[in-house]
């Protein structure tokens, strides 16, 4: 066992650009992982700032000066911001405000569908099955009563820390964006001379990245929009927050899409039951997520992961569990450089030699 240890290390870690690209990565997992929460600003500043560039290289293409190109970006951004802020978020907690209100009021009308069933049918469902049912219903809604609560006394005690947010990433996104040579020139000299092999990767991701983060940001708009006024013009109540939920749903891929069908149809079956409205609004829900994933997913990415659903759904796991949102969003960029690694990393097969044992001697026929 120790030598095949020995031998595995001696084929991935003997070239020196790889054990620095190692080092590299450790690096980055450990301060992401171990100072994440301390440094949020900064990462989301720089992943704003990120998507941001590549509108700022296409203002400077057209023989515009760094500082110019980046306000005319950086100024809608914070229009934009403002808006979300102070028009869309007030709206979608008044409609998140007027479900719980209702929530209760809903309970009771489901639980009286309940009580039908063993009258209904007898033959696939008891009482017995039915009340159980309903306390497990009853300890869910008082868990998350309790957490609701928990929730939004933390909220107020962190609201303080959010308006300081506010003021700093904006800042931060600005000063990332004015002054992106200063830092690639600290970075460069703060990094190995022997980093060849990094370089080649970052070369190679980042162009594939910031795309992928751009489509799926524009995505997210597209699809959240389309629900909401698809919901809207049916009259399906909570329309601007179900799209909200439907858009934000496209982070995670073939999970997320499923995870949120069940509040649109709960919505949807407590507003008209089992009517014709309800199959038409699950109609239109279900042409929405088609386009999404054979028109609008095609057009925006037009060169494709070309990454295994069981793989893309480990990482979605794996990220998500180690940084929350911005994982689950980034899972798949981050697969594929994994996978870029692992085609690029350099081996040395020259330590690989497995000596086989001798062959029996064959016995003579007389």
């Amino acid at each position: 066992m120790a030598q095949v240890l020995v031998r595995w290390f001696r084929r991935y870690f003997t070239d020196q650009e790889g054990v620095i690209l190692a080092l590299l990565l450790l690096a980055g997992f450990a301060i992401v992982i171990f100072m994440g929460g301390m440094l949020a600003p900064l990462l989301a500043s720089l992943v704003i700032a990120y998507l941001l560039e590549g509108i700022v290289g296409m203002i400077e293409r057209r023989k515009i000066a760094r500082l110019p190109a980046v306000l005319m970006v950086f100024m809608p951004f914070c229009a934009l911001l403002l808006l979300l802020i102070f028009g869309l978020m007030p709206m979608l907690f008044g409609q998140l405000s007027q479900l719980l209100q209702e929530l209760p009021a809903m309970i009771a009308k489901g639980q009286q569908s309940l009580l039908q069933l063993p009258v209904n049918y007898p033959a696939f469902i008891s009482e017995a099955q039915v009340a159980e049912l309903m306390n497990t219903i009853r300890s869910s809604v008082a868990d998350a009563g309790q957490h609701v609560v928990s929730f939004s006394l933390a909220s107020i005690s962190g609201l303080f820390i959010l308006v300081i947010y506010l003021i700093l990433v904006p800042v931060l996104v600005f000063l990332f964006m004015k002054d992106k040579a200063i830092f690639v020139r600290w970075i460069s000299e703060a990094m190995p001379r022997e980093r060849a092999l990094a370089t080649q990767i970052w070369e190679e991701m980042d162009q594939q990245i910031g795309n992928y983060v751009r489509g799926k940001f524009l995505e997210i708009i597209i699809v959240g929009v389309v629900s909401f006024i698809v919901f809207a013009l049916m009259g399906l109540q909570y329309a601007m927050l179900l799209g909200a939920l439907v858009g934000l749903s496209v982070v995670v891929p073939y999970i997320g899409a499923a995870a949120v069908t069940f509040p649109v149809a709960i919505i949807a079956y407590f507003q008209w039951g089992w009517s014709a409205d309800f199959a038409y609004l699950m109609v239109a829900y279900g042409m929405i997520q088609a386009l999404d994933g054979n028109l609008l997913v095609p057009w925006l990415f037009s060169e494709a992961v070309n990454l295994h659903p069981v793989a893309i759904i480990t990482a979605v796991l794996v990220f998500g569990g180690l940084w929350g949102f911005w994982g689950v969003f980034f899972a798949i960029p981050l697969a594929t450089l994994v996978k870029a690694l692992m085609s690029s990393w350099p081996r040395s097969d020259e330590f690989i030699e497995v000596e086989l044992p001798p062959a029996p001697a064959q016995r003579e026929v007389a």
